[in-house]
């Protein structure tokens, strides 16, 4: 083995990913000298692309090219004695974003892939070998790659306002392959390494805030962003002349290795088996890199870094996720059939019928997103007022955490009012209900509004399963009814399914396209269909979950059968997370709608009638029934118990069945649609792309409709 990082890649042939460069937006890395107060010359690099803040500094074969002949350049100044130390820092707001994604997902081959692990490698590892100390200001962004450059940096400081600060790799399927997971733990100890290569990244990719990266001693200083780098240039200068010493509390020497280490990467495993099943490969691989940085030397780490990384850059799941992350990042921020934004009202009043827990949520989030009046009315004054001091309360803990000041805490207290006269709903542009899930009620509610509010005001349903037409069925202007479909928790959930009816207006569409993205979610325009999108294949899901346990198969090979899809939950702790009143609600309404291929069961409403269903441990898996469920399931269940393997294809075949008919009914324009409606409102993992593409790579797709819903089908390359 390599002794250094140089050595390591002295001999390496990068040219064949040469190719790759086409087309890519160049970083480019420019260079001015600063003297210092001491005298001493710090030759700064800033990474910049040319491109505003919208486009982020990454990272192609282009780029580190550019940027290795750059610091090749100041190691020769530094042994000439021309400079005494180097820095790095990017453009406004952004050191870099990572890896250029759309190139590492055109590799072509695995041996490609390991050259861009490599590539990235040895020139990061230059950062160390300049001969002189190396800076990274981290002024803003700074994900993956951009997070690297500072960890291969001798000291890093970081700007208070970046907007994040993360290694995000295992969200997408591969893991921080430039240094980050054998720097890292050697910097800030295992415990804290985990939380930010690992635990972080399955949080929805949580990132990290300037003052935790400093509180966890990933930055050795932290600055106000009037006076960053004139802050870091003297810090800096300090350093350099000693007058600042860096003492860092995990120290390579201050590390406990031997029982710490080992117990904290065994604690992990657990966790990761408990949570996310065994199915995703890049968190055990990022496990397992991590638990080997313990020992051994940088050039080592490095080297399994390389390997792991081509790996999992050429396999099924990272090509899904580079899938799902392009409908995330790209598709869902243009909604497919939304109308011309010209088209919408202008909301300035927010009426929410209810004053229950879901309308007080819905209050909340209209009023802290769109800062607006929010009117919420219930039948008697007590509901109003409950609903109310909850949102009070709300804002309060929110103040409380310093996420809102004073001031505008009580600005939003004051825009939220309750009542039960109805008649102040009448300057609402905007009127949603949260009220009983069943038609004649929503019927009844919207019949009454309507005769209150402007002609041109728009009204939406959240109903999750009900007609939407058939909601506005009695209304004198049913075009002005638009399904505006939450999912929970309210706050937290990025999806909102817009549903249209044959009579919906494109003002009113309009409008609740411009309403959604201004609350920070992401929308997807659906057809008037049983269910929409998710809730119709949950539906199916659970259906077949039921199924299974109704034919007499233990409720634990039932969890366990639905491992390989990779869903974030099992299908009976989704069941009971929604609430089994809910369930059997769905279930009733999907197999009225479609007897034959949804399954429902009436002993499923005497299940929903317990108090507890489940039994469940301390890590929220299911462990067995509960005495009270087995009662009511005894002499309901037959004895033909069906197989891990059976209940899985059925499932398959099943969604492959239903996604195929979904397109071919028109709920969505694209299977894309249906994929993005999954992975932001049901958390289906970006490593299975959605369901579509997972459903063609296991043949499901195939044995249902003799094709596939993707071509080529999206899957790994050959290595």
């Amino acid at each position: 083995m390599a002794k250094s990082v140089s050595d390591l890649y002295a001999d390496v042939d990068f040219s064949p990913i040469q190719a790759l460069t086409d087309g890519e937006v160049i970083t480019q890395s420019t260079v001015r000298d600063i003297r210092l107060a001491s005298g001493k010359v710090l030759a700064l690099v800033t990474l910049d692309n040319g491109r505003d803040h919208n486009r982020p500094n990454t990272l192609g074969p282009a780029t580190m090219t550019q940027l290795g002949e750059t610091l090749d350049a100041l190691q020769a100044r530094a042994a000439a004695g021309e400079i005494q130390a180097v820095g790095i820092t990017g453009k406004q707001y952004i050191l870099a974003a990572g890896a250029d994604l759309s190139d590492i997902s055109k590799v072509g081959s695995k041996a490609n892939a390991k050259l861009i692990a490599q590539l990235g490698h040895k020139v990061f590892g230059k950062l160390e070998d300049l001969g002189v100390p190396t800076f990274a200001f981290v002024n803003g962004l700074a994900l993956g790659g951009g997070l690297e450059i500072a960890l291969n940096s001798t000291y890093r400081t970081v700007d208070a306002s970046a907007a994040a600060i993360a290694l995000p790799e295992v969200f997408l399927g591969i893991i921080p392959g430039w240094g980050g997971a054998y720097l890292l733990p050697n910097l800030i100890g295992i415990e804290n390494a985990l939380e930010v290569v690992i635990s972080n990244p399955l949080k929805q990719n949580r990132m990290l805030k300037p003052q935790q990266a400093f509180d966890y001693g990933i930055v050795d200083a932290i600055f106000p962003a009037a006076n960053y780098l004139e802050n870091s240039l003297t810090w800096a200068d300090g350093v350099l002349s000693g007058k600042i010493k860096v003492e860092r509390k995990n120290e390579p020497g201050k590390i406990e290795r031997l029982t710490k280490w080992p117990i904290a990467i065994k604690m992990a495993r657990g966790m990761l088996e408990s949570r996310i099943g065994t199915v995703p490969k890049s968190p055990y691989a990022a496990l397992e890199l991590l638990d080997k940085a313990k020992s051994g030397t940088k050039a080592e780490g490095f080297a399994r870094e390389d390997e792991a990384l081509a790996d999992l850059v050429t396999g099924d799941q990272f090509a899904a996720s580079m899938y799902a992350f392009d409908l995330v990042q790209k598709r869902a921020k243009r909604p497919v059939g939304a109308p011309d934004r010209a088209l919408a009202k202008k909301v300035t009043k927010v009426g929410i019928i209810g004053a229950g827990l879901m309308a007080s949520q819905f209050a909340l989030l209209f009023v802290r997103k769109l800062q607006v009046p929010v009117l919420i009315t219930d039948l008697d004054q007590a509901r109003v007022d409950k609903g109310v001091a909850y949102i009070h309360d709300e804002i309060g803990k929110l103040e409380a955490k310093g996420r809102l000041d004073g001031d505008s805490a009580n600005k939003l207290r004051g825009l939220v009012t309750g009542t039960t006269d109805k008649s102040l709903y009448a300057d609402c542009d905007f009127v949603i209900e949260a009220v009983f899930e069943e038609v004649g009620v929503k019927q009844t509610v919207f019949g009454e509004i309507e005769k209150i509010i402007a002609d041109d005001a728009i009204l939406a349903t959240n109903t999750s399963s009900l007609s939407v037409e058939e909601i506005g069925e009695k209304l004198e202007h049913p075009e002005r009814l638009v399904g505006f479909h939450f999912f929970n928790p309210v706050a937290v959930m990025p999806l909102i399914e817009i549903v249209k009816t044959p009579q919906t207006s494109d003002a009113a569409l309009s409008t609740a396209f411009i309403v959604a993205k201004g609350l920070g979610k992401n929308a997807v325009l659906t057809a008037d269909a049983p269910g929409f999108v998710v809730n119709r294949l949950l539906a199916k899901v659970m259906g077949e979950a039921a199924r299974a346990v109704y034919e007499g198969t233990p409720l634990l090979t039932v969890e366990k059968a639905f491992a390989p899809i990779g869903l974030p939950m099992t299908p009976f702790a989704l069941i009971d997370l929604v609430g089994w009143k809910v369930a059997a609600h769905v279930q009733d309404t999907m197999a009225h709608a479609f007897p034959d291929r949804f399954y429902a069961n009436e002993n499923f409403h005497q299940l929903a009638e317990l108090a507890e269903v489940v039994e469940k441990d301390k890590s929220g898996r299911v462990t067995g029934w509960s005495k009270a469920a087995e009662k009511v399931l005894n002499g309901a269940v037959g004895k033909t118990p069906a197989s891990d393997a059976e209940i899985l294809q059925r499932v398959q075949d099943g969604l492959a069945q239903e996604i195929r008919i979904m397109l071919d009914e028109g709920v969505v324009p694209e299977v894309e649609d249906i994929d993005l409606c999954l992975i932001l409102g049901a958390g289906w993992p970006f490593i299975d792309g959605g369901a579509s593409p997972y459903l063609d790579r296991e043949g499901a797709s195939e044995r249902v409709f003799g094709d596939t819903f993707h071509h080529p089908v999206i899957k790994g390359i050959a290595s």
